[in-house]
């Protein structure tokens, strides 16, 4: 299967999950607004979500991908078993632990996270994340086993699952929210509900994936098996290599827990205006990014493993050029044409044209960094499939200090799009600093014709954004909100024309797309 295949099938699916994630916000906004109950939820969810991406699909991921495909390639699927039974057995013993100390110490998570937050809103918070908080079990499983499946080529089902949890959302929100105070109990916490039972459906689509390629995890529930499990070198060698993947995810989680207690001392609802920007972000950075990321790992892996350096050079350069492609237009689009999408997608209901003001601004501030945030997505994996975890670990604790060092300029001036600002300018840098690593180890070569493609993608995404910024100021985004149907379809006929608009000048300077369907 074609590098670009593979990815195409991963965004395919990402963008289905974005598309329900998108309708997720969608119903919290018409319902609920920017106000302190979402504010609530918000915090009470970036708690399972910020550990979730720390172990699951951080550190974890990070150390067990390389690992798993380097054994796989030099020591067969036999050995590769004994791996994966071993690792699952630790990782699940550690999981039960976690989350009994995440029920109990909930207080001190919301204080830790927003102690800004109001009283109420602060209670309401530690009953979700309680509720929640074994939502972290699930993914850290699931997280295994998306490892797993990528290493065995098969990435459809790990993209796919995150589409059950916005659906499991979307069913809370639209059946369990208006039932609720009928029960005595506060609608919004039928989100959290939502979440607990959309993170046992990912875990349970995983089941059926991991028998068909024939490496169903067996674990042991013994203090013997335990033992026996520990004492594989193999987990041992995860570890190691998680200590310092912990503490480079940690930084940007920190920076995350950094900015959401600032958003929290700011007006009600900043913290629901940077979800709701951030959600619209995740559109590209997903799409693009991750299923770059997830496609390239393993590899990068394999390469690496026996000694191909042309090969591994060669898919860096496959992987930038498609950042450059595909991010850049990207971020003009969410530069020149902010309002016109926000508005379409959130002015509903209990969200005013004031929510849409406060949200545009900040989406602006991550669009200024998304060529970054992709980037990272690609470069990364080139320190990864080598083992070296620690270069990115040092460059990301210089970006954290950078972005604080940007709060305290950006913030008193922007509020809370200041943090969103700083985020995006920081990211730039770590692409930056990453990207000079990987020439200087000689681990990236650029191949010959980075010029000309450079200039035909600008030349594509000046005529693009000139349409865009007409199309924003020509119509009226704002007065269509009666007319919901209307405006949606508006907004797919201008984003179609601008995508048409953008290829259409590329394939008239002379840019061959087929060149990205490598092998």
């Amino acid at each position: 299967m074609s590098l670009l295949r593979s990815a195409s099938v991963v965004s395919a699916l990402t963008l289905a999950s974005r598309i329900t994630g998108l309708v997720r916000e969608q119903l919290i906004a018409a319902a609920f607004g920017a106000s302190s109950a979402t504010d609530a939820f918000q915090v009470a969810f970036r708690i399972p979500n910020l550990l979730r991406r720390l172990f699951a699909e951080g550190a974890f991921s990070q150390a067990f991908v390389p690992i798993l495909a380097a054994s796989r390639t030099t020591h067969g699927d036999e050995a590769t078993q004994t791996l994966i039974d071993a690792v699952a057995t630790v990782l699940l013993w550690a999981l039960v632990g976690v989350c009994a100390l995440g029920v109990v110490g909930a207080p001190v998570l919301v204080w830790g996270m927003a102690s800004g937050l109001p009283a109420e809103a602060q209670a309401s918070a530690t009953v979700m994340t309680r509720l929640m908080f074994p939502y972290i079990g699930c993914m850290s499983l699931v997280a295994l086993s998306a490892g797993i499946l990528n290493s065995w080529k098969r990435f459809a089902v790990p993209a796919a699952t995150p589409v059950l949890l916005n659906l499991s959302v979307i069913a809370a929100a639209w059946l369990l929210a208006p039932r609720f105070p009928q029960w005595g109990i506060p609608s919004v916490y039928a989100l959290a509900v939502g979440v607990m039972l959309g993170g046992l459906l990912q875990l349970g689509v995983q089941l059926p994936a991991l028998r068909r390629v024939g490496v169903m995890p067996r674990l042991g529930f013994t203090v013997g098996a335990f033992r026996r499990a520990w004492a594989h070198e193999g987990v041992h060698r995860i570890l190691r290599q998680m200590a310092p993947a912990l503490l480079g995810v940690s930084v940007a989680q920190l920076s995350l827990l950094v900015n959401t207690q600032i958003a929290s001392h700011l007006r009600p609802g900043s913290v629901s205006w940077l979800t709701y920007a951030d959600r619209l972000m995740e559109f590209p950075t997903a799409l693009l990014g991750v299923a770059m990321g997830v496609v390239l790992l393993p590899q990068l892996s394999a390469a690496q493993a026996k000694g191909d350096t042309e090969r591994y050079s060669a898919l860096l350069d496959w992987g930038l050029r498609l950042v450059v492609l595909l991010a850049l237009p990207c971020a003009l689009a969410l530069l020149v044409f902010p309002q016109p999408l926000v508005a379409i997608l959130y002015h509903y209901g209990a969200f005013t044209a004031e929510d849409v003001r406060q949200t545009v601004i900040a989406l602006m501030g991550y669009g200024a960094g998304l060529m970054g945030l992709v980037a990272i997505k690609v470069l990364a994996p080139g320190f990864y499939a080598k083992q070296d975890i620690r270069t990115p670990v040092r460059i990301a604790i210089t970006v954290l200090v950078l972005t604080q060092g940007l709060n305290v300029v950006f913030v008193p001036w922007l509020g809370h799009a200041g943090l969103a600002l700083s985020i995006g300018l920081a990211a730039l840098v770590n692409a930056t600093w990453l990207l000079i690593g990987l020439r200087q180890r000689g681990s990236y070569q650029p191949s010959p014709g980075w010029l000309g493609f450079g200039l035909r993608v600008v030349a594509g995404c000046a005529v693009m954004a000139a349409g865009l910024a007409w199309a924003a100021q020509a119509i009226d985004w704002i007065g269509l909100r009666a007319q919901p149907g209307v405006r949606v379809a508006v907004l797919a006929g201008v984003l179609a024309a601008a995508a048409g608009v953008y290829f259409g000048v590329l394939r008239l300077a002379g840019l061959d797309l087929r060149q990205f369907a490598r092998r």
